[in-house]
């Protein structure tokens, strides 16, 4: 990456980590673009090379994070070591429980859009600008291991719609039941998911029904 390159994600970088400070203290509606660039130390102007608006930001906030946190947790799977498409589920479901019950400003900030912040950054065309996306990863999962499921990006959506739910409420209400109590339902939860989605499931349905 040449220098120009590297000074543009330094000044978007800091756009996004000085939003993400005043949208979780200030809010939305009182924080202003002026508030984002003037704390940020950038000009205006840089502001709306890379954004429409606040909202705009916002949105792809929420991508950005959503992507560094299954970045984070990707790479604290390679280094475990866990073996098996299910297992390699569970730990990246299990780190992001954790770290979402350990920064509530981020559980807050992005937890009820935590699929769509994956698959906003993986699909849409306008949103290519970051290195990592997840979705690619998950697939690349599934590769390795052997394992075919139907409709696979359904199946990760599910799963991670399941999560983003279970975390905000467990998390921040501790209802129905505290996290610590619902994990172990969450993870049999999941296991059914995939297990509906599997493909030999699929074709011991269809030979039931011939």
């Amino acid at each position: 990456m040449g220098k120009l390159e590297t000074n543009k994600k330094k000044k978007k970088e800091a756009l996004f980590n000085t939003a993400f400070e005043l949208f979780t203290t200030k809010g939305l509606a009182k924080t202003t673009i002026s508030d984002i660039v003037d704390k940020a130390g950038v000009a205006k102007g840089t502001f709306y090379l890379y954004f429409k608006d606040k909202y705009d930001i916002r949105n792809k906030l929420v991508s950005h994070k959503t992507g560094e946190l299954f970045f984070h947790a990707h790479e604290a799977l390679e280094k475990s070591g866990v073996t098996g498409f299910e297992n390699q589920v569970h730990f990246i479901v299990d780190y992001i429980l954790t770290e979402l019950d350990q920064n509530r400003t981020l559980l807050l900030f992005i937890s009820k859009n935590l699929a769509w912040g994956v698959f906003k950054g993986a699909f849409e065309e306008k949103m290519p600008d970051e290195d990592y996306h997840f979705y690619q990863s998950y697939l690349d999962m599934l590769s390795k291991n052997g394992k075919t499921y139907q409709n696979p990006e359904l199946l990760l959506f599910t799963i991670i719609e399941l999560v983003g739910a279970s975390c905000y409420s467990c998390i921040l209400y501790q209802q129905p039941v505290p996290l610590t109590e619902y994990r172990p339902y969450l993870h049999r939860t999941i296991d059914g998911i995939m297990k509906t989605f599997s493909e030999e499931n699929a074709e011991l349905q269809a030979q039931k029904v011939d």
